[in-house]
């Protein structure tokens, strides 16, 4: 059956992408709200909310769709602590697939990331690069904390500190640290490159993004999985079946 979806966020540039290839994704958009429109009507007739709108609106969202029972696919990022909150709270009544990045390419660098880091130990240094668009409002990216993340998931790196680039005089590297880096210009879609520099030689994982459809397809395929699941947080992780090492 077709899924029938509300896109919040849908005159920015992964919205449009939404609708543009909604029908080759078994899904109708029967609603689309962009940021600042009231979110009043309309989302009880969809079966899922995904929403690229802004950090800011995220709470609303989740709130009204925590009130409607409909589940979530959330593609912001930068969210504050105390959005995180209402995010978490929404989640105890109804399902949300939270992820920074929707790429099936990049869920997969999530996962090369943590065995890799499983693997290297701590002997290696981990850095993250991430370039993207000037337009991009938020550094260093969701995707690019993701990847943190999945390195922090390792033995070798659990009490990592997060180092945002370097300025000055810095001292020395720790080996508790995973240093981001974040470079916007032109319209780069999105890349990603995770560095493990060893003392003799370097372990490169990239990803490059060269179209936007690839996140929207993500996002509706977790659209698809998270209309039959139980209430609580999920990532791409699961919506795709990887499994922790």
């Amino acid at each position: 059956m077709t899924l029938k979806v509300a896109i919040i966020g849908s005159k920015g540039r992964m919205g449009q992408t939404l609708l543009s290839i909604a029908n080759e994704n078994d899904a109708t958009v029967v609603i689309e709200k962009d940021v600042g429109d009231p979110l009043t009507k309309g989302l009880e007739t969809a079966d899922v909310i995904i929403d690229f709108s802004f950090h800011k609106v995220t709470p609303e969202v989740a709130r009204k769709a925590a009130e409607l029972n409909i589940p979530i696919v959330l593609g912001t990022t930068g969210h504050s602590e105390s959005e995180k909150e209402v995010i978490i709270e929404a989640s105890k009544s109804i399902p949300i697939v939270w992820a920074g990045n929707y790429s099936v390419g990049v869920s997969l660098l999530f996962y090369l990331t943590e065995m890799a880091a499983g693997v290297l130990g701590n002997a290696y240094d981990p850095e993250i690069l991430e370039f993207h668009h000037r337009h991009k409002k938020d550094a260093p990216s969701g995707t690019a904390l993701n990847l943190a993340e999945s390195i922090q998931a390792a033995d070798g790196f659990k009490s990592a500190k997060l180092q945002n680039a370097r300025s000055g005089e810095s001292g020395e590297r720790s080996r508790e640290e995973i240093a981001l880096h974040a470079i916007r210009g032109g319209e780069i879609v999105g890349e990603h490159t995770v560095f493990f520099i060893g003392e003799n030689d370097r372990i490169e994982l990239t990803h490059k993004a060269s179209d936007r459809g690839i996140f929207a397809s993500g996002a509706y395929r977790a659209a698809h999985w998270v209309k039959n699941q139980n209430p609580g947080v999920y990532s791409m992780r699961d919506v795709l079946g990887f499994k922790s090492k």
